[in-house]
């Protein structure tokens, strides 16, 4: 039977990927998932494609405590989670309402992109993900290490659950299907179009395989011409999924 093999997660879009044990699925997904991502001075959404930190930079946000912790390359800085100044920004086309979390990270960050950036903060959960779940199977990315003759990192995709014990894209074939995880209940839709985020090596940030190519050297674009891999589901059941938890489509 499937099971999830790795859970990926980040505080803030962008930022390198933690991998916890066991995290609780709500409605809206994982809550400390995506909860903030950064602006430029104008406002405006910094995307991942384009953004590329050259050392590590991760964070870590204590909900109960609305704090932030930001690691610039090894040095920490923490501070209020709370939102200040609003801030609309379009996000996908849609005017996302949002408030500037200040603190001692911003001038760090600004430095390191090499131009002003703000963390801020949604409203509510969720709001920075197009659906709450993501899956992959580890025999889709074997799939896909064939096509390249390499080794793919599945860091590259930043999909919620990785799963084993799959056939190789065998989770497209639940689109419109209820799947048990763990304790929560999710329904899977459509395959995530991917972009050039997933050609950036995972830890370097440096442009070094044509993913996009590669795969639709051998995939079906989507419907608006995008190259999927991996699915999105929705949660019907929250509830709480492990590593090693089972995948099991009803």
């Amino acid at each position: 039977m499937p099971a999830v093999a790795r859970i990926s997660v980040t505080p803030v879009r962008t930022f390198r990927l933690s991998h916890p044990d066991e995290v609780e699925l709500t409605e809206r997904g994982v809550v400390a998932n995506r909860r903030f991502m950064l602006v430029d001075e104008e406002g405006r959404r910094l995307r991942s494609s384009l953004t590329v930190w050259p050392v590590p930079v991760s964070a870590e946000w204590d909900e109960a405590a609305e704090t932030l912790l930001v690691a610039v390359d090894g040095e920490v800085f923490e501070g209020p989670a709370l939102g200040g100044e609003r801030l609309a920004v379009d996000y996908n086309g849609r005017s996302l309402p949002t408030a500037v979390v200040e603190g001692p990270w911003t001038d760090p960050l600004s430095r390191l992109h090499g131009s002003p950036v703000r963390i801020v903060r949604p409203d509510g959960p969720g709001e920075l993900q197009e659906a709450p779940v993501t899956l992959v199977s580890r025999a889709s990315l074997e799939r896909l290490e064939r096509e390249a003759d390499r080794r793919v990192d599945p860091r590259r995709f930043r999909m919620l659950f990785d799963l084993d014990g799959c056939g190789e894209h065998e989770e497209d074939t639940w689109g419109g299907r209820r799947v048990r995880i763990g304790g929560a209940l999710v329904r899977v839709g459509g395959g995530v179009g991917r972009c050039a985020v997933t050609t950036r090596d995972p830890e370097t940030g440096e442009r070094d395989l044509d993913t996009l190519h590669l795969i639709r050297g051998y995939r079906e674009p989507l419907e608006d011409g995008e190259i999927p891999f991996g699915v999105y589901a929705e949660v019907e059941q929250p509830g709480r999924v492990r590593v090693g938890d089972p995948v099991e489509p009803l």
